[in-house]
């Protein structure tokens, strides 16, 4: 396979992986409270380590630090940007049927929708990003360094996808619809970013520091913005931030393992 092909493969397989994090909602278990800032906590600390040992340092490598940073401020505020938007989204939801409502009506709007739109809004505007920088890595001939994002990215994506599918579960959305939102929320922005990111390099080249710190900002954005607020409102706090320790290890370990 030639490298456009090879990234249209890696980039799939990884945001698949995102349909995995949906398995406990298939099989109808319950989710404490405990269980989900865990997850959230675990998924943030995967996402801190592959901003820094993914992106940042190899942006870094490939090109000066002030372009890494420039993308870094311009991946997170563009998040922030972004989560402006999504709590007006739930609106849209007025318009849906068969989710909550009774004999036809509309369903009511709470909380539980709010959440499930901004954590999946988060979640979609982040992995686009990540998909840039694989298609941006790929498309530069930094094979290491796309296979590195992959792999990263391909452990931040279960607890992700777990991490949207409970409050969509939670909304009144049927579990079918559930495991194919949650799949599609991973594959659709991170293989169609990764498209863009290799036609992106075919015009301007030199372009991967910049695209490297953009998902980087990005994804920390995500993590302050709605992982860590989301994983620390139930008394569990101790809990998520023993996960996220444990994701930044998991991640820096695995990083260094490939790197080896």
């Amino acid at each position: 396979m030639n490298a456009f092909e090879t990234m249209l493969v890696v980039t799939t397989a990884t945001g698949l992986v995102t349909g995995l994090g949906a398995i406990p909602v298939l099989l109808g278990a319950r989710v404490s409270h405990r269980v989900y800032d865990a997850a959230l906590g675990l998924a943030g600390g995967i996402m801190v380590a592959a901003s820094v040992f993914g992106l940042i340092i190899p942006g870094t490598e490939q090109g000066a630090l002030s372009h890494v940073m420039v993308g870094v401020f311009l991946g997170g505020f563009g998040l922030l940007a972004g989560n402006r938007l999504i709590p007006h989204v739930h609106a849209e939801f007025k318009q849906w049927r068969g989710h909550g409502g009774a004999d036809g009506e509309e369903p009511s709007i709470d909380d539980r929708v709010r959440r499930a739109v901004l954590i999946g809004g988060a979640i979609t505007l982040h992995n686009a990003p990540e998909g840039l920088a694989m298609g941006i890595a790929f498309a530069s001939g930094l094979e290491n360094v796309a296979f590195v994002l992959a792999i990263v990215i391909g452990l931040q994506n279960v607890p992700d996808g777990f991490a949207f599918a409970v409050p969509v579960s939670q909304s009144g959305v049927s579990t079918p619809k559930v495991v194919a939102y949650t799949t599609l929320s991973g594959t659709v922005p991170q293989v169609l970013a990764s498209v863009f990111g290799f036609g992106l390099v075919a015009v301007a080249q030199g372009v991967f520091p910049v695209a490297a710190g953009f998902a980087a900002g990005a994804m920390l954005a995500v993590v302050l913005r709605e992982m860590v607020p989301s994983s620390h409102g139930h008394g569990y706090a101790d809990a998520a931030t023993a996960a996220f320790l444990v994701g930044f290890v998991l991640l820096v370990v695995v990083d260094a393992a490939v790197a080896f």
